[in-house]
């Protein structure tokens, strides 16, 4: 790769050394420093450059061992790019590597897909000292713009240093050379005037150097034949930081020396003690005395000559005394290249090979070539060639061009020279022109000429440039020159020309394009039918092709169509229509449309199919009825509107209504529906519309009315009452559902057993729930069930769950005392005594009675015997019927038996004698003694009263008191009281009560207190509602509730009003007050309760009302 020559003051500044530099020195100096001119400025740019707009990931400065590999990698983030982001690679400021890509470089980019990220890679292969510096690397995209600079430093193999061949640093890569394409400075020299180089005196270049501007520096190095520019200017850098006084040294190096190659130089310096022991050293490597290196001592000075210097002797020297050191570079030049030969000027005709050759004084010798002051890149993909055959440089221009007239001139370091090249146009010849071509539409057009010369040219039609395309293709092999267009179309007609470049002459020729009439019904339907819906307008569009325009005509049978009308056609040049305003059944059919025109002719016929909502059914039949369902059939209608009937919407409403509610929401397919969620008992109808793809029909006629009824649930615990030897009684519960259409009976049926045949025992109807099958032989088995019938019909039979066999059997007696007689029956004088005390036995069980073991006056007690229990009746009960009553059940031999304790029970008689047993204070303390009758029951308690004498008005002072004597606490001083004493048993209080035959005085101990006098506070309030009703929802078959809070006194009186008409014994509704509160509670609402319900409260001071609203919901 070459390597860069033009850098300007900074970059330069900043390189790294080359690593030839970077080897550890003697003594512990580093001799690879950087010239750090400019550092600071240098530095502000590299940390803009750091602020990354694109850049996810820059390159690193790194380093590699001479002969390694190395890569620099990129990454930018395609994340909010559109396309690819462009990328540009440099070597030091302004040299692009995209041309040095080779042997040693290369270039490589991918994208990752899943992460969005471009990566670009820069590989430097086998490096050389000459690779280090500094790199860009930029990238751009839109109106973005990111860089990032980096430094390579190439350091030496750890292995013995060979010796250092300068020539071989100096020099620049040539042609054929294994290190073609290095990194070169030679294709970035600034364009300059060629002028023959006269010669010159012999001239210090590092003086020059020392004392140039640094932007002269690449133009003095390629002057003076320097190729090492930047290790060259490091090192005259590392010259001018190491001047510095000396104690060792009396007089020391010069800071440089320059030798020609194959000359001498004298190197001195002088001591300022000469007992000091002196080494010399080059590149860090002591020098040893032989026939090159001589040593001599005059004095304090030291000399060291070095005898036929050659480019390997090109170096840093240094000298050391004790622990100083003096330095100093030699360079040695290489003599200048000659140009022996020179250009010469040329004359040839395009297309031919052209080569300028010229020749030098040295072998292989690095040489440029210039065109009108450009330098030629020596580039593989360059159409300039450049040759190397030892001394002789040819330059080679395989297939000149027009543009190839030019002054081209060759430049080494000791000469130059030039020579002109002048390109002609060969006459031109057509060999075969083109020729008019007549083409069908769809088929290639293929264009063919023939010229003399291999030249490019260009393709017109009609005066306007043809472009290559998809479409249209162009070639061009040698002298022939083709035109092809796979598919002709009509717009390709015209007149075509092929003009070859550089040339005044145009072949041409023209292209006539014919094309028959078609007409395109790709859009049409199965059939070509178009499906129109009545009623709306059809606009039908067919495309029509044909060069010239075909002429349109459309039919309907025998009658043709024309512009005006209803049905009317419009015709343009690219189509055809059809137009039919407001679309009538009757249009239906086949249209014929026809295109002709010179080159043809094409027809074909149109299917229009005008399609309308289907009619309505006929009425809907319902076969079947249920509680709260219906089964409904229809028939399909009699025209579907020219669409199948897609399915069918179905409606009903009562009969006394006129509000239609849709039942399905997604299209019935069958002609069979079954409504539901209906009330029982209510009519109804249904109605039924049929839907095609356009549309819903009109509804069909109502059904019939219907109401739905069901029939009841399975009598309930059907069970055997009694066998005889010839008769069976069962005996059930009614039905727990019976619904609105009532109960009219029940059929009981028999079969015997081992057969399939019921019999029904009850021709009618019995509305018993207790039925006796007579006339069975005896010792049969039957089989027996029950079923419930109303006007919706029978219900599901009850079976008995087993055989019963006809037979009388014999039970033991038993007497099934109820649980509240096996403790004493206690009743109040007065009261009825109904006892039923069942008991089992068969057969003709004998039942008998007795009263405290004496037989039972029938007069005053009745006894009432059944085959199943057996009643004690007493109408109005006295004391004298208390006792123990034995029960006696005989069947045949068998008894049992039970008591009966009865006790009733009256009001004690009052205490025998109340006594004043003594007076104290407030205090009064009575005795008594209890009553001689206590009512036959245990006395409980005893009521105390008081009355003063005065008013002998009577005040309870103790109730429920338990024992015969008490004090009277808190009496009145002053005043004399009486007292009586009620007896009390669990019947109440005695009729009379016993008073104290003396009065008990209390007596004053000071003046008598008056009491005041209090007025009674009227409580009387006419009614008023402190809490309204609130209009309510309810949902059908759920229990509702209305409430409302009510005051007044005397206590109100509640009643209920529904829509103004009084609620009175409808078992619907159950009405509460609590409190004040009000509740009004309707069972299982349905629509037909809902109305304005109101709440009254009356009293005799006034009434109040409140009022509100329900609404019974159904659910769907």
């Amino acid at each position: 790769m070459p390597e860069p020559t033009k850098k300007d003051e900074t970059e330069t500044e900043n390189a790294p050394p080359p690593a030839e530099q970077k080897a550890p020195q003697e003594g512990g100096t580093e001799k690879g420093k950087v010239w750090s001119i400019g550092e600071g400025e240098e530095t502000e740019k590299r940390d803009d450059s750091q602020r990354s707009t694109l850049f996810v990931e820059k390159p690193q400065s790194g380093s590699v061992s001479v002969g390694g590999n190395i890569t620099f990698i990129a990454k930018v983030e395609a994340k909010d790019l559109l396309r690819k982001p462009n990328v540009k690679w440099f070597k030091g400021k302004w040299m692009d590597l995209a041309s040095k890509a080779g042997k040693h470089l290369q270039l490589k980019e991918s994208f990752e897909r899943h992460t969005k990220i471009h990566t670009f890679e820069m590989h430097i292969i086998q490096a050389k000292l000459n690779y280090a510096g500094n790199y860009r690397c930029e990238v751009s995209y839109k109106d973005k713009f990111d860089s990032c600079s980096f430094d390579l430093e190439v350091t030496e193999s750890s292995q013995a240093a060979p010796s250092i061949d300068i020539r071989s640093a100096f020099k620049r890569s040539g042609d054929g050379q294994d290190d073609a394409g290095e990194l070169d400075f030679s294709g970035l020299l600034k364009r300059r005037e060629v002028k023959q180089q006269e010669e010159e005196p012999e001239v210090d270049v590092w003086e020059l150097l020392k004392n140039a501007n640094p932007s002269e520096y690449e133009k003095i190095a390629f002057q003076y034949g320097i190729t090492d520019l930047r290790g060259m200017l490091k090192r005259l850098k590392r010259m001018r930081r190491e001047v510095k006084k000396s104690a060792a040294f009396a007089k020391g190096l010069d800071p440089a020396y320059q030798v020609d190659k194959g000359g001498k130089v004298r190197f001195m310096v002088e001591l300022a003690d000469p007992t000091v022991e002196l080494k010399w050293y080059k590149n860090g490597q002591e020098i040893r005395p032989s026939a090159k290196y001589i040593f001599e001592h005059k004095g304090n000075q030291r000399i060291l000559f070095i005898n036929n210097c050659s480019m390997t002797d090109d170096a840093r020297y240094y000298v050391t005394a004790g622990d100083e050191k003096c330095s100093t570079e030699l360079f040695v030049r290489d003599p200048p290249i000659l140009v022996t030969k020179g250009l010469e000027d040329t004359s040839t005709y395009v297309g031919e090979r052209v080569e300028l050759s010229c020749e030098v004084s040295e072998d292989d010798a690095n040489v440029k070539w210039f065109r009108n002051g450009v330098e030629l890149p020596n580039d593989p993909k360059s159409r300039y060639r450049i040759k190397v055959e030892g001394k002789k440089h040819t330059l080679i221009i395989e297939e000149a061009a027009k543009n190839d007239n030019a002054t081209y001139s060759v430049m080494t370091t000791g000469g130059q020279s030039e020579a002109k090249l002048s390109v002609e146009l060969r006459p031109l010849k057509i060999s075969l022109a083109l020729e008019d071509q007549t083409v069908r539409l769809g088929q290639e057009i293929h264009l063919k000429c023939e010229i003399s010369e291999n030249v490019e040219g260009k393709w017109y039609k009609n005066g306007q440039l043809i472009e290559a395309s998809d479409r249209v293709k162009l070639y061009h092999k040698g002298r022939i020159h083709r035109f092809v267009i796979a598919s002709a179309a009509v717009d390709d007609e015209g007149e075509y020309m092929f003009v070859p470049d550089a040339y005044n002459i145009n072949i041409p020729c023209k292209v006539h394009v014919v094309d028959p009439p078609k007409l395109h019904l790709d859009g049409l339907g199965e059939n070509n039918t178009v499906t129109v819906v009545a009623g709306s307008k059809l606009r039908l569009e067919i495309p029509i092709t044909g060069e010239p325009t075909p002429k349109v005509t459309w039919s309907k049978g025998d009658k043709w169509i024309t512009d005006s009308g209803r049905i009317r056609t419009e015709t343009y040049s690219d189509s055809s229509c059809l137009v039919i305003d407001a679309a009538e059944r009757e249009d239906s059919g086949p249209f014929r449309i026809a295109l002709k025109n010179e080159a043809g002719e094409d027809t074909a016929l149109i299917n229009i199919k005008v399609v309308d909502v289907p009619d309505p059914p006929e009425a809907p039949n319902v076969t079947e009825v249920g509680e709260d369902w219906c089964i409904m059939t229809w028939e399909p209608p009699a025209n579907d509107g020219g669409s199948p009937i897609l399915g069918y919407f179905i409606e009903r409403k009562k009969k006394q209504s006129s509000r239609w509610m849709r039942l399905n929401f997604e299209l019935c397919k069958e002609t069979t529906f079954e409504p539901k969620k209906m009330i029982e008992g209510v009519a109804y109808e249904v109605r039924v519309f049929a839907v095609n793809a356009i549309g819903i029909s009109k509804p069909s006629m109502p059904s019939k009315s219907f109401v739905p009824l069901a029939v009841t649930s399975p009598p309930t615990l059907l069970a055997v009452d009694s066998v005889t030897d010839t008769s069976v009684t069962m005996k059930w519960r009614p039905p727990d559902h019976i619904g609105a259409a009532g109960l009219d009976g029940y059929v009981v049926e028999y079969c015997f057993e081992g057969t399939d045949e019921w019999i029904v025992a009850n021709p009618e109807l019995t509305d018993k729930t207790k039925f006796t099958i007579n006339g069975l032989p005896t010792g049969s088995k039957i089989l027996v069930r029950v079923k419930a019938v109303n006007a919706a019909g029978e219900s599901e039979p009850r079976y008995h769950p087993q055989p019963i066999l006809v037979k009388e059997v014999i039970e033991p007696p038993k007497i099934r005392l109820p649980r509240h007689l096996k403790q004493t029956y206690t009743r109040r004088v007065g009261e009825t005594v109904n006892l039923v005390i069942p008991f089992q036995g068969r057969p003709r069980a004998k039942v008998s009675w007795e009263k405290n073991g004496s037989p039972i006056d029938k007069n005053q007690i009745n006894i009432r015997n059944t085959e199943n229990d057996t009643i004690v009746f007493i109408r109005k009960a006295e004391r004298s019927h208390s006792g123990e009553y034995d029960m006696k059940v005989e069947v045949e031999n068998l008894v049992d038996k039970a008591t009966i304790d009865i006790q009733i029970v009256d009001r004690p008689g009052p205490p025998e004698v109340v006594t004043i047993e003594d007076v104290w204070g407030e205090n009064v303390n009575l005795s008594w003694k209890p009553p001689k009758d206590d009512g036959n029951s245990a006395i409980t308690g005893y009521t105390i009263q008081k009355a003063d004498k005065k008013s002998m008005e009577w005040f309870t002072v103790m109730e429920h008191y338990h024992r015969t004597s008490a004090t009277i606490n808190e009496l009145v001083i002053g005043n004399e009281y009486y007292f009586r004493i009620f007896a009390e048993n669990m019947c109440g209080l005695s009729e009379d009560a016993t008073m104290t035959k003396e009065s008990a005085l209390i007596a004053k101990d000071g003046k008598v207190y008056k009491y005041p006098v209090y007025d009674d506070f009227d409580f009387s309030e006419r009614p008023l509602f402190t809490q309204p009703l609130v209009n309510t929802f309810a949902v059908a078959g759920y229990n509702a509730t209305l409430n409302c809070s009510v005051r007044g006194n005397p206590k109100p009186k509640i009643t209920w009003l529904k829509n103004k008409v009084l609620i009175m014994n409808d078992p619907r509704y159950r009405m509460f007050s609590n409190q004040g509160v009000c509740t009004l509670e309707i069972r299982k609402p349905s629509p037909y309760d809902g109305g304005t319900y109101t709440c009254r409260a009356v009293n005799e001071l006034g009434e109040a009302e409140v009022d509100c609203k329900l609404e019974v919901k159904v659910t769907q």
